[in-house]
């Protein structure tokens, strides 16, 4: 049996990573995450894949890049 998950408010619902024994029952990759989105009366969810390897490296680049400026935008509330 799984723990309690940790659930991220977004800008479009509510963001939870996909235990292992969920994502097999579910049959998708291992590290998926769920966004729940609310409606009056109902819950809808969408279930995004892990990010590649390669979209974890522009990532990165674009923070390396980037870093400072994002920290600033952060810092004004932009």
């Amino acid at each position: 049996m799984t723990g309690l998950a940790t659930f991220n408010k977004t800008e479009r619902g509510w963001m939870v990573m996909m235990p292992p024994d969920m994502a097999a029952a579910a049959e998708v990759a291992a590290g998926s995450v769920v966004i729940l989105h609310l409606f009056p009366g109902k819950v809808e969810a969408e279930i995004l894949p892990p990010p590649t390897d390669e979209m974890k490296r522009s990532v990165k680049e674009s923070i390396d890049k980037f870093g400072e400026a994002f920290a600033e935008m952060k810092r004004l509330g932009d």
